[in-house]
């Protein structure tokens, strides 16, 4: 489906053609459902355990496959060519949440929580963003205050994506008497053991139709103390700072994936469609607009495979991720206007596969830091 593999790995190249599979026979007739319902099934995540698409990276005896990163790029990258309404519910669980859990919590809790998350039977949500308070760590209102051998959690939050189905979050809140970002700490919370967890409306957004952004809201949320990634309060941006290198990246894959799926449907599109007698393809401006487009596509993926590959290796650096993000993104975004326009018309109605794909492609600029939060970090490095 690609140029080039993110690895030459053979299982996951042996394993590949059975997602696709799987993919294309059972889970993208459910997609139309799931845009007009705003959310994927919550029985649908049992089925990808089932299937192993869940936690691929995270060691078997967690319940994972014990594979590297790259394998949830291969996963990733087939999930949104395919069903992207699959594919931010799957990154948040597999290259994110998961991680967090592997890294900062206690064995005790790793070997409860993981291979619930990778039966499906958990699905994951990071709760990061409030009303006031997106890429500004600092500005965090959500506060944990110490009870006994408990947190109480009280505090806002929103455009949490599965916010509206998951039922394990990942948390961030000001805990103890800190203020800032030095008193930022993440906290596992299993809603369906607690009290005090509301879900608030699942929002209206622009694109991304299948996958819930919600409001949550916690009124003396009760957590034990051991849900408190890494043991210590104020942990909370260090253990950010080290896992979103691998959320920029997943991002990253996804926004290659959906450029080429881009491209691959307005070739198709315009030396089918016949305007002035002969197919728009053959008009050099749209021959050259795809030329381009193509190029840059490639492009992304030979920068965006180095990345995955670093990072298998344990060797990609903040500055290297921060980069694979904002430009593959930028490009995304672009190359998605221009396939559009190719389509004219047609572009523009929500049945043709152009469509969504520009609209979904916006939010990829936003979310898991701005791209001027990216090149803010780039440009400290210089």
């Amino acid at each position: 489906m690609s140029d080039t593999s993110w690895s030459a790995s053979e299982d996951i190249e042996a394993f590949r053609p059975h997602l696709q599979r799987f993919l294309i026979n059972e889970m993208a007739p459910l997609a139309a459902k799931w845009r007009r319902q705003k959310a994927v099934d919550p029985d649908v995540w049992p089925i990808l355990g089932q299937f192993g698409m869940l936690l691929p990276s995270i060691p078997a005896c967690y319940g994972g496959l014990g594979k590297t990163f790259a394998f949830d790029a291969a996963i990733i990258e087939d999930v949104e060519k395919i069903v992207p309404e699959l594919t931010h519910g799957v990154m948040v669980q597999n290259a994110i949440i998961a991680h967090y859990i592997l890294r900062y919590a206690s064995e005790a809790r790793k070997q409860d929580w993981l291979p619930r998350l990778a039966r499906g039977e958990l699905i994951a949500a990071i709760a990061i963003s409030e009303p006031a308070a997106g890429s500004d760590m600092r500005a965090l209102k959500m506060r944990a205050a110490r009870r006994g051998g408990q947190f109480v959690l009280n505090g806002q939050k929103t455009f949490v994506t599965n916010g509206n189905v998951a039922n394990l979050l990942v948390v961030a809140a000001q805990a103890e008497t800190n203020n800032g970002a030095d008193g930022v700490s993440l906290f596992v919370v299993e809603t369906n053991k607690c009290t005090g967890f509301q879900r608030g409306n699942n929002l209206d957004k622009l694109g991304l139709h299948a996958s819930g952004a919600s409001e949550l809201f916690f009124d003396d949320v009760a957590v034990s103390a051991d849900c408190l990634l890494g043991g210590l309060a104020g942990q909370g941006m260090r253990q950010m700072t080290e896992q979103l290198p691998q959320e920029r990246v997943a991002i990253a894959v996804s926004a290659v994936a959906s450029m080429e799926r881009a491209i691959e449907l307005t070739v198709k599109y315009s030396k089918d469609r016949v305007v002035f007698g002969k197919p728009v393809f053959d008009f050099q401006t749209n021959g050259f607009t795809l030329a381009e487009a193509k190029t840059k596509a490639f492009i992304a993926r030979i920068f965006v495979g180095w990345c995955v590959e670093r990072l298998a290796l344990g060797k990609l650096d903040v500055v290297a991720a921060c980069m694979a993000k904002w430009w593959s993104t930028e490009t995304q975004v672009d190359i998605a206007d221009a396939c559009l326009q190719i389509h004219g018309g047609y572009g523009y109605m929500e049945e043709y596969d152009i469509s969504r794909i520009f609209i979904d492609a916006r939010a990829q600029k936003i979310y898991g830091g701005t791209n001027e939060i990216m090149k803010h970090v780039i440009a400290r490095s210089l």
